[in-house]
Order: structure tokens, then C-alpha cells, then sequence
């Protein structure tokens, strides 16, 4: 025969809130290399989500209103009458919340402070830099009068002078004249699609800058050189382009970067890169598609993009 559980409470039912609550810190800890501006957010959310519900499952026994118990009452026999005598007091109530109880929830509670205090810097360190505004620098060119129409100018600059030479950059910049009243500027970068290489101009590098801006120490934050490229080719592994950017031979998946550009008070000011899959056209008339800003060796369009994790913009 089964043992009879009288009083005693039976044990919970199963609960698949805390396989939800894993499986968002793996999408998390998946995402953090896939794609942290993407999935692991997605993967935070549904971890919150079923770390919610779970605890509020979990501690569903403490938030109720206990029911009211009547006391049990029984007449007494009628018996001869006795003199009046002092009233007994009403039995204590019971415990009505029991130590368990409070070392269980306690016992929660602290190790959900535990975990916040485990996991919550880590993710915020990772993720932040995500969210930050990475890539919105302007890099300031100098007047309009610097680029005459149709010649090519080899801009060396920094994207953010304060973090020194790693934000240095190089693009190769020609100006198409007007379009609709206003300029317009074919502005590539130097990184090859291939494995991101300096690319090089198909032609003369004359070599004396026409502008150069230094600061108090003497570094150079922006030099402009002429340049005749008839096209673009990359040292290392010969990928080449044309003088729109677009791979003309060589192991490159893609045409060059190009960056976004803005006209402020007849200056021109460099904005954020931006990838290309092909231009068509030439000058103020090609037609691009922008992309956000993929990897060397990424493809931007066609099946084979579908392949690689969406990509974070940045410069």
C-alpha cells in the first residue's frame, strides 16, 4: 500500500522556466560572438523574461493571503452549575510564516543579488561598446577649394585624434563636380575587401601634400597629396579595382568601402563608412547601394551574405 501523505506537502511540479532562463544566457554567450547587437540582446531579453517568471513562480506560496481558519468548537456536557470561575485565555495562533519559508526565500533573494552581481558587469562591458556611439566622429577636410573638380586627393586623417594611431585611416578622394546644385564626392577607402589591406593607386603619388594640418606636437592630423590613379590594386594577394571601387581581378568578394560624406560651411566633413557590393556608373551618376559596414572578406549581397553575422557599423 501507497504511505499516506496526511499533512505533508507534496513537492512542486516540474518547471521549464528555468531551462527558458538557460537557454537565454547560451543565446546570450552565443550572441556575444555572433552578433552582439542582435542576437544577444534577444538572448538577455528572453533570459530576463523566464528569470522573472521563475522567481515569481518560485515564490508564489509567499505572496498569498493565508485562508482563515475557524477553531474548532465543541459543546460541553450539560452539567450541574459551578461557580464562576476566571475565563482561559485563546490558544496562540500558529506560526504564520515558518522559519523554512524565510530561509528559502532569504536563500533566493540572495542568490539572485549573487547572480545580478555576477552577471550584470560582465554584460555591460561586452554590450556597451555595442551601443555606444561608436563610428559618429566627423573628420574635418578642410575648404571645398582643396579638391579641385575631377583630380584625385590621398587623405591620411584620424577618426579620433585622442586614441592616436589606431584610428588612422587613409581614402582616395576626387571631386565629381555638382549634382542638383550641390557637390558631389567620390570618397573610397584604402582597405581591401579581400583581408583589409592598404590599397595603393594604379598610378603617380605626387610627392609633396598640398595640405597638411599638425597639431601643437607636431603630429599630422590631416595630410592631402595628389594622386592619378588609373584604378586600385592591393600589394599583397593582387586583388584590383577600377577608379569607382569595383573588383576588377584578384580574391576580393566585394568592391571598396566608401565613406559618407557632409558640406558644412564650404568645408567637407567625413562621415561614417559605409560597404559596397558593386557601383554602377561613374562619378556624380554612379548609382550605390549601401550596406552596413562588413568585414574584409564579407559578402555584402546574395546568398553567400546570408552566411556571415549580421555586422556592427562602425568606422
Amino acid at each position: 500500500m501507497e504511505p499516506e501523505h496526511r499533512d505533508r506537502p507534496h513537492l512542486p511540479a516540474p518547471s521549464l522556466y528555468p531551462v527558458g532562463f538557460a537557454a537565454g544566457i547560451a543565446c546570450v554567450l552565443v550572441g556575444l560572438i555572433v552578433s552582439p547587437t542582435f542576437i544577444a540582446p534577444i538572448g538577455g531579453a528572453v533570459a530576463v523574461v523566464f528569470a522573472f517568471l521563475w522567481a515569481r513562480d518560485a515564490t508564489k506560496g509567499y505572496r498569498g493571503v493565508p485562508e482563515h481558519i475557524e477553531p474548532e468548537r465543541r459543546e460541553a456536557p450539560a452539567r450541574a452549575a459551578a461557580p464562576a470561575a476566571t475565563p482561559e485565555p485563546e490558544p496562540e495562533p500558529g506560526e504564520r510564516f515558518p522559519r523554512s519559508r524565510f530561509l528559502e526565500g532569504a536563500t533566493l533573494g540572495l542568490g539572485g543579488v549573487i547572480g545580478a552581481v555576477v552577471t550584470v558587469p560582465p554584460l555591460v562591458m561586452t554590450l556597451g561598446p555595442a551601443f555606444g556611439k561608436q563610428g559618429k566622429h566627423r573628420v574635418d577636410l578642410g575648404p571645398l577649394t582643396n579638391f579641385p573638380e575631377g583630380q584625385w586627393k590621398l587623405a591620411t586623417f584620424f577618426v579620433d585624434p585622442k586614441l592616436g594611431e589606431v584610428t588612422r585611416r587613409t581614402a582616395y578622394i576626387r571631386n565629381n563636380g555638382t549634382l542638383e546644385g550641390k557637390p558631389s564626392f567620390t570618397i573610397i577607402s584604402n582597405r581591401c575587401a579581400h583581408l583589409g589591406c592598404p590599397v595603393q593607386p594604379n598610378g603617380p603619388v605626387d610627392a609633396k601634400p598640398t595640405r597638411v594640418v599638425a597639431d601643437k606636437a607636431g603630429n599630422e592630423l590631416l595630410k592631402l597629396t595628389p594622386a592619378q590613379p588609373a584604378g586600385f590594386g592591393c600589394p599583397c594577394h593582387g586583388g584590383q579595382y577600377d577608379t569607382e571601387g569595383n573588383r576588377t581581378a584578384g580574391p576580393p568578394v566585394r568592391g571598396l568601402d566608401r565613406y559618407e560624406y557632409s558640406i558644412k560651411n564650404g568645408h567637407l566633413h567625413l562621415g561614417s563608412a559605409y560597404s559596397v557590393d558593386y557601383v554602377k556608373g561613374t562619378g556624380k551618376d554612379a548609382r550605390i547601394k549601401k550596406y552596413p559596414l562588413h568585414n574584409p572578406g564579407q559578402h555584402v549581397a546574395g546568398p553567400e551574405g546570408w552566411l556571415f553575422p549580421i555586422p556592427e557599423i562602425r568606422v
